[in-house]
């Protein structure tokens, strides 16, 4: 019954680039897992609005088709989203929609330098956080602007 929770409040907050569709799912529609994972809404489902109709769904259906340790990671996951103050989950939200509103390029330069973050030792990843939570905000703005105008390196396609 956790697991059903925790998929429909994941199916909540999942943040989706997809677009929801415009027409209501009925709940016949949905696949005898996606009904399983929403027991919970069956008596309500038509009384949602479609596009969280669609989200539901979209999230039962990933979850259904999950292997027992990839639900683990997302109930993971979703308790430490849930663990999170309103006032972080909302920042979370603000940024995530401003990297949507990116374009492809400028997404794949921040995953990548992402990336290459993680690959850090952890000493070196505390040393790059102190480093930048003692700068003052106009040098932080200064190292935003160094980092946009660097030559980007070319990649082979």
């Amino acid at each position: 019954m956790k697991a059903k929770w925790i998929v429909a409040m994941i199916a909540c907050f999942a943040m989706s680039a997809a677009f929801a569709r415009d027409e209501a799912i009925g709940w016949a529609e949905l696949s005898d897992g996606q009904r399983e994972v929403l027991s919970q809404f069956a008596d309500s489902w038509d009384s949602l609005p479609a596009d969280r109709q669609a989200h539901l769904s979209r999230g039962a259906q990933r979850w259904a088709s999950m292997e027992p340790d990839e639900r683990a990671a997302a109930r993971g996951r979703f308790d430490a989203w849930r663990e999170l103050s309103a006032e972080r989950r909302e920042l979370i939200r603000e940024r995530a929609e401003i990297f949507r509103s990116l374009s492809p390029d400028e997404q794949r330069r921040i995953r990548e330098n992402y990336r290459k973050f993680r690959q850090l030792n952890h000493e070196r990843r505390q040393q790059l956080r102190e480093r930048y939570r003692h700068m003052t905000p106009e040098q932080r703005k200064r190292l935003r602007d160094r980092l946009q105008q660097r030559p980007r390196p070319r990649t082979r396609d």
